[in-house]
């Protein structure tokens, strides 16, 4: 079943999604930071300490200038809706120097977190939330770094068939130097099918995403179930210690209404929720 509905994918997408711009939700309206919540690490949600998460010039901007030195304050911020059957679209670039105190890992480093726990969830002192993380990394400017990895926070996956417990696996992107803007797609099918692209082309694909592993430190107690399917999740982006801007941040929901007799039934839907008809 996942590999008929994989064929469905490569065969429908590209031909459905020219067609629905208009249905794009523009999650950044790039004047405000309403519909977000942060989460930094030592500090309760909602506290932006040292305004890490800010507009600037019409762009999210993650910023340190009020920051003496990193200290491990991993943040996040997450918007108010949860998704599960979506295209994501991202538009990134990194700038600037990498705080002091960042660690070694993190330069040019910020991340697309998918089918994240809640907010809410998160422990006061807990680093990453569980989710698939969507690696977005820049070029030193001599290297080869790829871009759009998978890296899987207190998660795994099924990658070439297997499943894999891998912390981080490369995608097959170009690498991407300096402070040029970078495009990162990300189509999610629920627990099916994930799928990365750079720039238009695809990267990577994986299967299974489900809770599993490492790298989380600080849950809350009964929050982590090894084994359990990630179907669907808060979308979040990181503050890992080096600035980062985001022009675009949208998505298109591909689950709804998928009776054609219906007024809002839309032709890329891919799971039905035809509670959500109207006649």
């Amino acid at each position: 079943m996942r590999e008929l509905f994989s064929v469905f994918v490569l065969l429908f997408a590209s031909t459905v999604f020219a067609q629905s711009k208009k249905d794009w939700v523009q999650l950044f309206d790039g004047k405000s930071l309403d519909g977000w919540h942060v989460k930094i690490r030592n500090y309760e949600l909602d506290n932006n300490f040292g305004n890490t998460f800010r507009v600037e010039k019409g762009k999210m901007t993650v910023s340190y200038e009020n920051y003496d030195a990193y200290n491990e304050r991993f943040g996040h911020i997450f918007y108010k809706n949860p998704y599960s059957y979506y295209h994501i679209r991202v538009v990134y670039r990194f700038v600037g120097n990498q705080v002091p105190g960042g660690p070694e890992w993190a330069i040019r480093n910020n991340g697309i977190m998918l089918h994240c726990q809640s907010p809410e969830s998160m422990g006061l002192n807990q680093d990453f939330p569980i989710s698939i993380e969507v690696q977005l990394l820049g070029g030193n400017g001599k290297d080869k770094r790829t871009t759009s990895n998978l890296c899987t926070p207190g998660t795994n996956v099924v990658y070439d068939g297997k499943l894999d417990t891998r912390h981080c696996i490369n995608s097959d992107s170009e690498t991407y130097h300096g402070d040029q803007w970078v495009q990162a797609d990300v189509l999610v099918y629920g627990d099916s099918l994930i799928i990365h692209q750079v720039n238009g082309e695809e990267v990577m694909r994986y299967t299974n995403p489900q809770i599993g592993g490492g790298n989380v430190d600080d849950l809350l107690e009964g929050i982590k179930v090894d084994g359990a399917p990630l179907t669907s999740g808060y979308i979040s982006l990181q503050s890992e210690s080096h600035p980062t801007q985001f022009k675009k941040i949208e998505i298109l929901n591909l689950e709804g209404c998928m009776d054609p007799k219906a007024k809002n039934y839309k032709p890329y839907f891919v799971k039905a929720d035809n509670s959500k008809c109207s006649y």
